[in-house]
């Protein structure tokens, strides 16, 4: 088992959805990483947070094996985001965005960060993530977020990315964003090409296309029939992915690629099962493991 680091936004979000509205919740990229990652592998984050970011959502973290020497807090207040899903819930209407002390994270990371062996580049901009890499010694495996926000203002910087890392995690409409491909094949086929050895393309509540060298795996998600909140379902399906990889330690073989692909689907289906990570931080191995058995009875052939 091999330790784990992110770097990415932490957060307090507003989120309105047809079952509520929930004020300033935890979220975060690096927090639904950091709290599905460390279900599977010690996880080490770096990240930027205001003097408003509460004692008790970092002592969450500690407590899930996730250590916080790379998370700095600085003057000001914490990235703020606002959102609402109406009827579509497989994409937010942004209401308001408050970078705050985001708007000026530069990631350092501490000594003892530098010879991790798995790194994940969270869906910051893409010059960030290019300063994380050179920071790093001797990685065994990098995996990279992206957003529609980097693909139309820094698509070069960020295809200088995808030719340094290893695992690729992005949605679906992103991919076709990038690729102008017009669906999830297509779009994997054309990334696969740009650098990665292996390609997520996230689907929702659809699930996932995972595209290698060697072909194609491909499975619906898990079925959830109320959907509470989908934020930060596809940030916890890369922490399940990546941490699944760390655990075994086996690199990118295609079974380990599969295994941790389910896992990334079952992970995500409890986070959209509540707001926030709110039903992600009391989750347990035991919880993920009835829900394994649950998932193979509906996708299994037998």
């Amino acid at each position: 088992m091999s330790d784990i680091l992110v770097v990415g936004s932490l957060a307090y979000d507003t989120i309105s959805t047809p079952s509520g509205k929930a004020p300033r919740t935890l979220g975060g990229s690096a927090n639904y990483f950091s709290l599905a990652a460390s279900l599977f592998a010690p996880v080490k984050v770096v990240g930027v947070v205001g003097e408003d970011y509460e004692a008790k959502d970092l002592d969450m973290l500690k407590t899930r094996n996730v250590d916080v020497t790379g998370l700095k807090t600085v003057k000001g207040k914490t990235f703020h985001w606002e959102g609402a899903y109406d009827g579509d819930m497989n994409e937010a209407k942004t209401l308001a965005t408050e970078l705050n002390v985001f708007a000026d994270f530069n990631p350092e990371l501490p000594v003892s960060y530098q010879d991790a062996q798995y790194v994940f580049l969270a869906n910051i901009d893409p010059a960030l993530q290019l300063r994380v890499l050179e920071q790093v010694k001797r990685p065994k495996l990098v995996g990279a977020d992206t957003m529609n926000f980097w693909i139309s203002s820094k698509r070069d910087t960020l295809v200088k990315v995808l030719g340094k890392i290893d695992a690729l995690l992005i949605n679906e409409g992103e991919a076709e964003m990038l690729t102008g491909a017009s669906n999830a094949i297509a779009a994997s086929d054309a990334l696969i090409k740009m650098g990665p050895k292996a390609v997520v393309v996230k689907r929702g509540e659809y699930g996932f296309v995972l595209r290698t060298q060697e072909g194609y795996f491909i499975l619906p998600a898990f079925p959830v029939a109320t959907v509470v909140d989908p934020t930060g379902a596809g940030d916890t399906f890369a922490g399940a992915f990546f941490g699944t990889l760390a655990r075994s330690n086996r690199g990118l073989d295609l079974a380990s690629l599969k295994e941790a692909c389910v896992n990334g689907c079952l992970l995500a289906s409890f986070t959209v099962q509540g707001f926030g990570v709110s039903v992600l931080r009391d989750l347990t191995m035991g919880g993920v493991e009835k829900r394994a058995v649950e998932f193979n009875t509906v996708t299994s052939r037998a």
